[in-house]
């Protein structure tokens, strides 16, 4: 399940439990949605209480991050996973994209808002 709020240029999403195929797709079209209107957007992706993810969702991620990666400013990714980490680190390489991974959604936001961490 993913929950999405999205306010001025800054697009929030959590993750909670498994996630699939189906939450990265209202995810995508949310932010695709929010590109359209608002250009450039920041998006923080808190994943602290996803528990799995589908390989589908690794794929669709991959290809629309390499497809869609100039049109963000920020991602923020909150997770105490090391594997996630690596993840993120290793989608990133595909991206170009300005990622930075975070323990505490408190210093994700402050990244995303211009503070130096």
């Amino acid at each position: 399940m993913i929950n999405i709020t999205i306010e001025n240029n800054l697009v929030e999403a959590a993750v909670l439990g498994k996630f699939t195929l189906t939450d990265f797709r209202d995810f995508e079209e949310k932010l695709l949605g929010d590109l359209r209107f608002q250009g450039g957007v920041n998006v923080l992706i808190d994943l602290r209480d996803m528990l799995s993810f589908t390989v589908d969702v690794a794929w669709e991620e991959i290809r629309f991050s390499r497809k869609h990666a100039r049109e963000f400013g920020k991602i923020a990714i909150v997770t105490s996973s090391q594997w996630q980490t690596w993840s993120v680190w290793f989608t990133s390489l595909f991206a170009g994209v300005d990622v930075d991974i975070f323990d505490n959604i408190n210093s994700a936001e402050a990244w995303l808002n211009g503070a130096d961490t």
